[in-house]
């Protein structure tokens, strides 16, 4: 089944040669522009901001854009029906004997149908009712021995933002799954708790929501992945949260306090005088909630010192750099 084609270099508005680090600026740029919590039209800043996300997933990770370069070569254009070369792996189930599929796509879960089907993580672990018939003849009688059984569990992944990973949400999902005997696409749509702390790679467990039963069976579940947004401002490791914290050279020598606006309210650091680049400044207990605990990771402001450009300079600001030049006791290059 064909999906719209996802051009990702000019989602984010770079060039295909672009470097990692232009990725980097470009994503960060668009992010800050289109984050839910500054953006008037907050519904449609937050389908641009998962747009971005899912963009930056891909081209920021070297593997995951080689193989995006391969489909772009084999002729995907944005907006468009694609199809894969034969040999890409869809989101689907294959039968024994390599002749049934059984597709399914979701919705609401804040990746496209384009990354679910070639970079997303989903996976069909058991039968469905129509199984029975497909494996009946290459299973020598397997489909006759089988009673009341328990349906597939489902697999796939869900953008959480940080916003969600401190306050937690509801989310509408939708499951489309394609029966291969009929064509029919059967949808399902549910809602799915996500509670704060979720962390990256955790597994939300939505019970019932997987393929049907057989002969009574109950049936099998749904579990969604963990994929958080990445985000601006913020890096994660676990439960802690990195920032990094651009001082002006006067700020680092003297010290001087800085608030760092958080998605549950604002902290605010006191920077020591003499800081310098590299320095990580720990905040405990202002990190990522840890699960149902009440615990929190923490916050580590990771310094970087940041000169101005001197084609800004007014000649006043010139002449005082100047002086303090000429003035200055410190030599950056001395030993010890």
């Amino acid at each position: 089944m064909p999906v719209e084609f996802k051009d990702y270099y000019a989602i984010l508005g770079v060039p295909e040669n672009a470097s990692e680090e232009e990725i980097k600026k470009a994503f960060r740029k668009l992010a800050r522009q289109y984050h839910p919590d500054v953006a008037t039209d907050k519904k449609a800043a937050e389908e641009k901001f998962k747009e971005i996300n899912e963009a930056y997933e891909v081209l920021s990770d070297p593997e995951k854009r080689r193989r995006y370069d391969a489909l772009r070569a084999y002729g995907g254009r944005a907006g468009e029906p694609f199809t894969a070369p034969p040999g890409w792996e869809a989101r689907r189930w294959t039968s024994p004997d390599d002749t049934s599929h059984f597709e399914f796509h979701f919705g609401g879960t804040g990746f496209s149908d384009f990354f679910e089907r070639y970079f997303g993580g989903g996976r069909f672990h058991g039968f469905e009712p129509w199984m029975e018939e497909e494996l009946g003849a290459a299973g020598e009688g397997f489909a006759d021995r089988m009673f009341s059984r328990r349906g597939a569990d489902i697999e796939g992944d869900i953008l959480v933002t940080l916003d969600e990973v401190f306050h937690g949400s509801v989310r509408t999902v939708t499951l489309q799954r394609v029966n291969p005997r009929t064509g029919q696409t059967e949808t399902h749509t549910f809602k799915v708790r996500i509670p704060p702390g979720v962390q990256e790679g955790q597994r939300i467990r939505v019970p019932g929501k997987g393929g049907e039963g057989r002969a009574g069976g109950p049936s099998g579940d749904l579990y969604l992945r963990v994929r958080l947004a990445a985000h601006p401002d913020f890096r994660v490791r676990g439960a802690d949260l990195y920032y990094d914290l651009t001082l002006a050279p006067w700020e680092a020598v003297l010290g001087c306090q800085v608030a760092i606006p958080l998605p549950d309210g604002s902290v605010t650091i006191r920077v020591p005088p003499g800081s310098g680049s590299g320095r990580q400044l720990r905040v405990r207990g202002r990190g990522l909630p840890k699960g149902s605990s009440g615990e929190r990771g923490d916050l580590y402001a990771v310094i970087h010192i940041q000169v101005p450009d001197p084609a800004s300079l007014t000649p006043e600001e010139r002449r005082l750099w100047e002086r303090l030049r000429d003035i200055s006791r410190f030599q950056p290059r001395t030993s010890g």
